[in-house]
């Protein structure tokens, strides 16, 4: 499996878990790998680095995004970015420009020509600093 499938599954998981916050993600894991494909080892864990961290990356989510409130974000894109946060700040085998890369693909297949244009932007900020 290519690295941009294994960060896909990632986003379903964190766009499924944006519904249900109290569900247990092994159980959300479960449900996917029953019903979709199994989940690989990389989206099993960014996902629960999203999880563990969701309060932080909300955070920096919203000192980023100045025109928006993180309730006002499409589940989509914000699942979008906290996968593309997580890998910038804690995956180093992932390189910045890549993970932009990625996550304004998934936008673009998953929302709108806005919304990725919305995540790399804030994303670009982000990495600037």
């Amino acid at each position: 499996m290519k690295r941009s499938e294994m960060r896909e599954q990632a986003f379903f998981l964190a766009f499924e878990s944006l519904f249900d916050t109290n569900e247990d993600i092994n159980e959300l894991i479960e449900l996917y790998s029953e019903n979709v494909t199994p989940v690989c080892q990389y989206a099993k864990d960014v996902f629960a680095g999203i999880n563990c961290n969701r309060d932080e990356l909300s955070s920096v989510i919203s000192d980023y995004s100045k025109s928006w409130k993180i309730s006002r974000i499409p589940k989509v894109t914000l699942a979008v970015l906290y996968v593309a946060i997580y890998e910038i700040r804690y995956i180093d085998t992932v390189p910045n420009s890549v993970a932009i890369n990625e996550a304004v693909e998934l936008a673009k297949k998953y929302a709108t020509n806005d919304d990725a244009s919305y995540v790399n932007g804030i994303l670009g900020a982000i990495v600037r600093g």
